[in-house]
């Protein structure tokens, strides 16, 4: 009998995950990450502490809280207000799985003699001919494998997913017929640590306490392509590429944000053709499938650009150690710096990914 540790959220994705796994035999160990508490000491959405000690009691297994706190502000919360101070539209929970939940949940592997770690995400993981490690989209209603994509080799190998193919539908079904009081429970749709889904009220409190105040710019100039003023922005940590809604500014016809521009503290507006384009450069790569690429080789894929992005077919090509240049076949809409690509096979497998640098 595999000892196997279930990260318990508190949400019923996780809470199905420990009761199937229970179900099929497994020694289950629920363990909550507490990630964060604000000045209330009201826990993160990402860990109701309260919940997951009900459905780890409903269902018959012990139950553990582990502080993950520091490494959430060093690989979290902190890169995330200097991201947004830095022009950049940052994805937190990419960053997170990495190396908050599996780093933790992996270590204690080691405390709990665990042989596996298990999350409630719905997605698949393949282990490949070539000996390698990676996750396949699932083939139910949802997909999380774009949030999957810097997860290390060692972390995928020790890790199990039994959602992987279902509907939520089903999940909650599962989880009514199991009695789990989670079954209806809605979704978080928000940053787990931005309670009121202000992103830019977050990173104006923080700045001060990450020690980039004297970054934070306020109000400056709205710019066209060309340069000329257009009128006043509130600060650039209000906006994000694409966006259309909130701008303060009227013209009798839509206009979006192209660019933000730290350096001149611009926000530069287009009309939505300007935000098409064919090419898009990524560093700080990850690689699940294959081990990486030879400067200059080139290989297909079809590649996302956020997370609810359909992808694009396109051709990838190593450019420098840590640089790929993305070219599309079809021009993608509002490429965002900071914002992963991930790079998916004709099988639905990620390649690897990397983070969006520029246009």
């Amino acid at each position: 009998m595999e000892k196997v540790l279930v990260g318990l959220s508190g949400g019923v994705d996780s809470a199905v995950c420990a009761y199937l796994l229970k179900q099929q035999g497994y020694d289950v160990v629920g363990v909550t990450l507490r990630t964060w508490l604000n000045s209330e000491t009201e826990v993160s959405k990402c860990c109701e502490l309260e919940d997951a000690a009900d459905i780890a009691k409903k269902i018959g297994i012990p139950f553990h809280i582990h502080n993950v706190g520091s490494l959430f502000c060093s690989y979290v919360t902190t890169p995330f207000v200097s991201d947004y101070i830095h022009g950049l539209t940052p994805s937190p929970c990419v960053e997170c799985n990495r190396h908050v939940k599996w780093e933790g949940l992996i270590y204690l592997t080691h405390v709990f003699n665990a042989d596996l770690v298990a999350t409630g995400h719905y997605a698949n993981i393949i282990k490949l001919e070539n000996g390698r490690y990676t996750v396949k989209q699932s083939e139910g209603s949802k997909d999380q494998t774009y949030m999957l994509y810097r997860l290390s080799q060692e972390q995928l190998s020790k890790t199990i997913m039994p959602l992987g193919n279902m509907s939520k539908d089903r999940v909650r079904e599962i989880a009514s017929e199991a009695g789990l009081h989670v079954a209806q429970k809605p979704d978080s749709q928000e940053i787990c640590f931005v309670a009121d889904g202000c992103y830019a009220d977050y990173v104006e409190s923080h700045a001060k306490e990450y020690g980039f105040d004297s970054l934070l710019k306020g109000e400056g100039n709205f710019v066209d392509e060309e340069g000329n003023i257009l009128g006043r922005h509130k600060g650039i940590i209000n906006y994000t590429i694409g966006q259309r809604k909130g701008l303060g500014i009227a013209f009798g016809h839509p206009v979006f944000v192209k660019e933000i521009r730290p350096e001149t503290n611009e926000v530069v507006l287009s009309e939505d053709e300007a935000l098409y384009t064919k090419e898009v450069y990524c560093n700080r790569l990850n690689f699940l499938s294959i081990p990486g690429l030879s400067t200059n080789e080139e290989i297909r894929a079809n590649v996302r650009i956020r997370y609810r992005h359909k992808g694009e077919n396109a051709t990838l090509r190593l450019t420098d150690n840590d640089t790929v240049l993305i070219s599309f076949e079809n021009a993608v809409r509002a490429s965002t710096p900071g914002q992963s690509a991930v790079f998916y096979d004709e099988e639905g497998c990620v390649i690897g990914g990397g983070v969006i640098i520029k246009r």
